[in-house]
């Protein structure tokens, strides 16, 4: 790997550390990537030249949280310049934290909860907090909300405008406040996981670092709120999903699916971990979709998946939170618990959903039910779309793969 590759990769890893490091200080999430991405452009700079450090990550925070100390001492200056105190400031500690003992010493978790301030529309924290915490592109964020690219990057734009305007505190609130967060905090770290258990672009299927972060923070939210259900849930389902994480590739990275998969490698610790969170949740959608992995985890092999009860949890989810995904989700489980053609007519319904458009996993899966179904040439025909639409080399490869596995024409 190159010396600026190796930049950039280091940057995407710990892109949200530095920014959250430096929101603390400088009080505004947009200077604050600001200044990361300044700490970014200096090692891109210097590393050719000196070589990569030991601990990159601890270079790039201390160069970013510098020039936020430099950014501080000059407005300081400024100010005291403009009241005539007639002395510069020496030195610019960042500001104390306030000694909350409801709050929690994090700077990632500040960051979510600063990014979700009320001040924003939901899919606007959404997209913000993808963005400074995820570490996501603008096409990431739009893949994962299935939106267009410039609406994202506007909302973005316009939510870090406003976070500033209101000076909203970097901090993890309490009492009413931190209640009406928390539905966008628990979608914001759903969203990051599942960037990270699925990459919607580029040529690796995992980027675990994303999954980590998403994970560590569900467990610290479930245990800020030990009487919220759905924070519960939402660390259960995430335990769940973490434990399958090494089986889903190959040697090579290629995917592996879940009807392949080598259950003994699952991390039983982990599935302890979600049984025991699974206990405190409710019956909300973060519940039910744990649930929900909670049956593919007591199986020990496939064949002994209980299809049926995953169909009934998809139907109760999706009556709760009515949505084309979670339908095409409940169409697979009904395919297994009923057969391919009592789920195909549900498929077939979904095609005219504006949000499925460009999702490839409706092709995907219509292209399964149709090779389960002996129509292989119409198979191959729905693989090869869904390989169009999807930005993820390995999904791509393994797309491809099943359709030339089957028949160009119909006998």
């Amino acid at each position: 790997m190159t010396t600026a590759g190796a930049v950039e990769t280091v940057f995407r890893m710990e892109s949200a550390r530095i920014i959250a490091g430096v929101t603390r200080i400088v009080r505004d999430v947009g200077i604050a990537e600001e200044l990361a991405q300044d700490a970014l452009v200096a090692a891109l700079e210097q590393w050719p030249v000196s070589g990569i450090p030991d601990r990159p990550g601890a270079w790039l925070m201390a160069t970013a949280r510098h020039r936020a100390v430099d950014l501080v001492r000059r407005r300081e200056t400024y100010a005291r310049k403009l009241a005539e105190v007639g002395r510069t400031l020496e030195d610019a500690p960042p500001p104390a934290e306030p000694a909350d003992p409801d709050d929690i010493d994090d700077d990632l978790l500040r960051l979510v909860f600063t990014a979700c301030h009320p001040v924003l529309s939901t899919d606007a924290r959404i997209a913000l907090t993808l963005r400074l915490v995820g570490g996501l592109t603008t096409q990431e964020i739009a893949r994962a909300f299935l939106a267009s690219e410039p609406t994202v990057a506007q909302r973005v734009v316009r939510a870090k405008r406003t976070l500033a305007k209101a000076g909203v505190p970097f901090e993890v609130p309490y009492g009413a406040d931190r209640e009406q967060r928390l539905a966008s905090v628990l979608e914001v770290i759903y969203l990051i996981f599942n960037e990270g258990y699925a990459a919607t672009a580029g040529d690796d299927l995992l980027r675990p670092a994303l999954c980590e972060d998403a994970l560590r923070l569900a467990r610290q939210l479930a245990a800020l709120m030990p009487d919220e259900p759905e924070a519960h849930g939402l660390a259960a389902l995430l335990e769940f999903q973490a434990s399958r994480t090494a089986t889903r590739t190959g040697p090579d990275g290629e995917p592996v699916l879940l009807a392949d998969q080598n259950r003994s490698r699952w991390n039983r610790l982990l599935i302890r971990r979600g049984v025991e969170a699974l206990g405190r949740a409710g019956t909300g959608p973060y519940s039910l979709q744990a649930a929900i992995a909670g049956c593919h985890a007591a199986a020990v092999r496939y064949e002994d998946t209980d299809w049926t009860a995953i169909a009934t949890l998809y139907g109760r989810l999706v009556r709760l939170l009515p949505s084309p995904v979670v339908e095409l989700n409940r169409a697979v489980a009904v395919s297994m618990a009923e057969g391919p053609a009592a789920a195909l007519p549900l498929v077939d319904a979904l095609a005219g959903e504006p949000a499925l458009r460009s999702y490839h996993l409706l092709p995907s899966v219509r292209g399964d039910l149709l090779e389960r179904l002996g129509r292989g040439a119409e198979a191959r025909a729905e693989f090869e779309k869904a390989a169009s639409l999807t930005r993820n080399a390995r999904e791509r490869e393994l797309l491809l793969g099943r359709a030339a596995a089957l028949p160009e024409f119909s006998p």
